[in-house]
């Protein structure tokens, strides 16, 4: 019996689907189905009924999951205990991001943090906050940083300092730059670029433009904030934005900011981890630094 079987069951258990699992797990499905049938004739039972799409635990699999929960946090909490024997002067820390804070506002944090505690190895994965919230349920993270985020089970928020606000931008010839500020309702005749679905920015407008009773006719949806930049620079239409993502643009006058008459868009960073994850000395001192990097801009 390995860990990988334990972390695939447990995985597979949460989630309710083998594609999920493997997903949240950044393993290959057929890689994950071998290690829960490995985990399973060892047991000598099955540990899943398998409906078509729709995966459900025996009686065996619902008796099995506490055990196999606890000797995960056991074992990870006993390699934390040994890393800390040496406090913070080494160790790791592998954190996850959403796009905005993971581009525009961890890299300085991170750097930070580097300066006062070089022993740690700090690794950074940026992807939608939906797939960072994943791999913080499923155990693959020490933290997660998301935007305008809501507990979902399993998790617990360690800090929630850091602002961000959401801001209109146009490119320098469209006729809203020259306003100083514009209806929202005004939005229904732009094409509005927006994000994915799963990223924290765009359920965070959607949300306050719903609040405000403001409907979009026409959208077209891009991937990456670098990209919507891009292409409200091109005239392919206007955007919110993270302000953290358009400082240089503001600056070099490629992009307008422009405010909606009445409305403001804020939300908060928040930093996560899973609620059954022991938070190690480094992870505690990076939500600190964070924490303290938010009172310093208030």
């Amino acid at each position: 019996m390995t860990l990988r079987q334990l972390d695939a069951f447990i995985a597979v258990a949460r989630e309710g689907s083998f594609s999920r699992a493997a997903r949240a797990l950044g393993l290959a499905q057929p890689t994950l189905s071998e290690h829960v049938r490995e985990l399973e004739r060892e047991l000598g039972r099955p540990l899943f009924l398998r409906r078509g799409r729709t995966v459900t635990l025996t009686e065996a699999g619902r008796v099995f999951e506490p055990h196999a929960l606890a000797a995960v946090r056991t074992v990870a909490e006993g390699r934390q205990a040994v890393v800390e024997l040496d406090g913070l002067a080494r160790g790791s820390l592998l954190v996850g991001a959403g796009t905005t804070p993971g581009i525009y506002v961890l890299p300085e944090v991170l750097a930070d943090f580097r300066v006062k505690y070089p022993g740690i190895e700090v690794t950074l994965r940026i992807a939608n906050s939906r797939l960072i919230e994943e791999q913080v349920r499923a155990n693959r993270l020490d933290l997660g940083v998301v935007g305008g985020h809501g507990l979902a089970p399993g998790e617990q928020c360690v800090a929630a300092g850091l602002v961000d606000e959401l801001v209109l931008i146009v490119a320098p010839h469209h006729p809203w730059a020259r306003r100083r500020d514009i209806a929202p309702e005004r939005l229904a005749d732009e094409r509005v670029l927006i994000r994915e679905p799963g990223s924290a920015t765009r359920d965070v407008m959607e949300r306050a433009l719903q609040r405000g009773g403001v409907m979009l006719r026409s959208t077209m949806e891009l991937d990456h904030t670098e990209a919507i930049k891009q292409a409200v620079m091109a005239g392919l239409g206007v955007a919110l934005v993270s302000v953290h993502a358009i400082r240089g643009e503001l600056a070099s006058r490629r992009l307008v900011a422009v405010r909606l008459r009445g409305v403001r868009i804020q939300r908060h960073f928040h930093v996560i981890r899973n609620e059954q994850r022991t938070l190690a000395a480094s992870a505690r001192a990076f939500a600190s630094l964070l924490e303290a990097r938010a009172r310093r801009a208030r």
